[in-house]
């Protein structure tokens, strides 16, 4: 290889060679110094379980922690708390030596949500083991102090909106199963009201009691029948006495009247009855009060006697025939009173017996209401005692929560841009660029340029070469497309330069911060705390 034929070639076309690693090289060096610095803060934040074990006392709030994060993590992102925090902390202020620059709302809370970065790492992941959760915080600003100060508000934010979820949804809770067991208490009292109203309106006619009264419908038949029967012996006798005074004009089976008539030992009798039954009946039992109808009714009968004296309706002296007679038709007109009111009970009896199937179904509903509404009062009050140690928990912090492992603190270098990197980046590129720039336009000059390339391409040996001699039009073409190449140069700079001025910021700002910064490139950089 011939090398110095090379280098011949790389030397005539050193100018263009030279231009582009000037210009390439000069752009990464203004690029780099240009910049603005960016500083990131950065916190670290862990999710602690709950302290107090579920089987002791759960907290109601179930929420899993990377669900809770991302709803924070929103809420935090939000326009309005963005926009808040921006005019707060005068994150968007000038800084000094610089123009304001008023952003829209819009812009405002995008560049936000661009600079803020909240990345949760840990936690369940599928079947493997449980990693605690931890958060990394973090800002981007363009001094230390600002990026320290966001990064430690986003913290306080995260850590307020932590605590004011959990409380809030623990007492939500505990107020809606407090609402829950007024309601169903209210519930509650309105259907044992209704019960008990059904029971007094049918107290006569409920479930509870048919067999009693069943008892006391065939103890009633039982007694209307020994009635029947006494009323029929009765009137076979009084017909059987009335047959022989017709008969005979006597009364043979007439015995002397007794010191008590037939009412008065059956009124006796019914009274010692009575008495045996107070010994093991109450008062209000209704064997009890018949036996007192009876012997009320008994009490007028001897005491109509007792008034008449052994008299006719006339005054006059009654003989022994009359004085049975009447009597029997008194013992009569007794039974038949004593027989109505055993019909009358009984048929009430049937009513209520009657009636008791369809009682018992209603009261059966009125009941199964009541049991499903105890039921849930009974759970919900469960629930309630569970919500009040649940909202106890949060109260004291004792449940799930974030805690700050580490502050965000000003960092003492810029995370980037990278200077040195970008101005050698620059340089080196503008030196590839320049020598693929020589190679292209050696490649593109497809002519013959010495002698090995008559013979390469032609098959014929050269015993001598001539140079070329330029005329005057091809020198001035030449220098023609050279001023016209650089003023085409210069014509991008400047348009470059004017791009710059409008749409990124005016050219002296940018030039004296460029002093300034070249300026300190000697002073040797303090630590910030």
């Amino acid at each position: 290889m011939d090398f110095r034929f090379y280098f011949s070639l790389f030397m005539r076309r050193f100018h263009w060679f030279a231009l582009m690693a000037i210009i390439c090289g000069a752009t990464g060096i203004a690029v780099a110094r240009l910049l603005p610095t960016v500083y990131i803060a950065e916190a670290k934040l862990l999710v602690e379980s709950e302290q107090i074990p579920d089987e002791l006392a759960a907290s109601t709030v179930q929420t899993q922690a990377t669900e809770q994060l991302q709803i924070i993590q929103q809420r935090i992102l939000s326009r309005d708390t963005l926009v808040e925090m921006a005019n707060r902390l005068q994150i968007y202020a000038p800084l000094p030596g610089k123009r304001a620059n008023p952003m829209d709302a819009d812009d405002l809370v995008e560049d936000m949500r661009s600079r803020i970065k909240i990345v949760t790492t840990g936690g369940a992941e599928g079947r493997g083991p449980a990693q605690a959760t931890l958060v990394a915080v973090s800002f981007e600003a363009p001094t230390a102090v600002m990026a320290a100060a966001v990064t430690n508000d986003v913290v306080t934010l995260i850590l307020r909106e932590d605590i004011e979820m959990r409380t809030g949804a623990a007492r939500q809770t505990l107020q809606f199963f407090e609402q829950e067991v007024s309601r169903l208490d209210k519930e509650l009292a309105e259907r044992g009201a209704t019960i008990l109203t059904f029971k007094e309106a049918n107290k006569d006619a409920l479930p509870d009691s048919l067999e009693f009264r069943r008892s006391q419908q065939a103890a009633g038949q039982e007694r209307l029948l020994q009635q029947q029967r006494d009323e029929a012996e009765l009137n076979d006798r009084r017909t059987r006495l009335k047959r022989l005074h017709d008969a005979t004009g006597t009364t043979a089976d007439a015995t002397p009247l007794q010191q008590l008539t037939p009412e008065q030992q059956k009124m006796r009798a019914l009274q010692d009855e009575m008495s045996a039954g107070l010994a093991v009946l109450s008062p209000t039992n209704p064997k009890i009060k018949l036996l007192a109808s009876q012997i009320a009714a008994l009490e007028k009968v001897v005491a109509a006697q007792t008034a008449a004296g052994g008299l006719n309706a006339q005054g006059q002296q009654m003989s022994a025939y009359d004085i049975q007679m009447a009597e029997m038709d008194g013992q009569l007109a007794y039974m038949a009173d004593q027989a109505a009111q055993i019909a009358s009970a009984m048929q009430v009896l049937q009513i209520t017996i009657e009636a008791t199937p369809g009682n018992a179904i209603a009261l059966d509903t009125l009941e199964r209401d009541y049991a499903g509404v105890r039921a849930q009062y009974d759970q919900a009050v469960s629930n309630k005692a569970r919500a009040e140690t649940g909202d106890t928990i949060e109260v004291m912090a004792r449940g799930q929560r974030i805690s700050v492992i580490e502050q965000a603190v000003a960092p003492r270098d810029p995370t980037r841009p990278n200077r040195p990197m970008i101005a050698a980046g620059g340089v080196i590129g503008g030196l590839g660029f320049g020598a693929a720039l020589v190679a292209l336009i050696e490649l593109l000059n497809v002519g013959i340029r010495r002698p090995a390339d008559v013979t390469a391409k032609l098959g014929i040996t050269v015993f001598a070469t001539l140079p070329y001699l330029k005329t005057d039009r091809e020198i001035r073409r030449r220098r023609m497309r050279a001023i016209a190449t650089f003023l085409g140069i210069l014509a991008v700079i400047a348009a470059i330069l004017w791009a710059i001025n409008t749409y990124y910021a005016p050219l002296d700002l940018l030039l004296n911060q460029a002093i300034q910064q070249f300026s300190l490139l000697g002073t040797p950089r303090t630590a910030v705390a």
